[in-house]
């Protein structure tokens, strides 16, 4: 039985002003920062095995805040990305209410199909493991969507810093 600590990112600047960042990489704001050493200070007595992240600099960066007293390396994987938003990616979010959606906005099939991958990288690479991932806001929604098979839109999003724990 592998456990996943599954996170996402901090607070980022571009969170805060509401700017759509899909995959670009995205910097920490000091919330964010104080989110991250929440959670690190939360779990530093946990007995984590591995530290996986987004290889999205939000992620990484996030990872690396909680891993400190575990004293291990993050691995990255770009199976942890962010949605991609095509031409929706760096807008602001409320000027996107009613906008036709663009047909380079990665597709919700594609999404969950990612997640499923993920979460077979996790139960094949640590098995019997505790691993701790650092992912984004829709790719941790798809990959509960795949975990407890229920449709995107029954997932409750997960707020910057929070972690869900799913036993795989």
């Amino acid at each position: 039985m592998t456990t996943l600590y599954l996170v996402r990112h901090g607070e980022t600047v571009d969170n805060a002003a509401q700017i759509l960042q899909g995959q670009q990489q995205g910097e920490l704001n000091e919330n964010g920062i104080r989110q991250a050493e929440e959670v690190r200070d939360r779990l530093a007595d946990e007995d984590i095995d591995a530290f996986v992240a987004s290889d999205l600099k939000r992620s990484v960066d996030t990872c690396r805040i909680i891993a400190q007293p575990h004293h291990k390396d993050v691995e990255t994987t770009p199976l942890l990305r962010e949605r991609d938003w095509g031409d929706f990616t760096g807008a602001f979010i409320p000027d996107l209410k009613d906008k036709e959606w663009p047909e380079n906005v990665e597709s919700i099939e594609k999404l969950k199909s990612r997640a499923q991958n993920f979460l077979t990288f996790i139960k094949v690479n640590y098995p019997d493991k505790k691993v701790l991932a650092v992912g984004h806001g829709i790719i941790n929604k798809a990959i509960q969507s795949v975990y407890f098979k229920l449709p995107m839109n029954e997932v409750q999003k997960m707020t910057n810093a929070e972690v869900r724990i799913l036993i795989l």
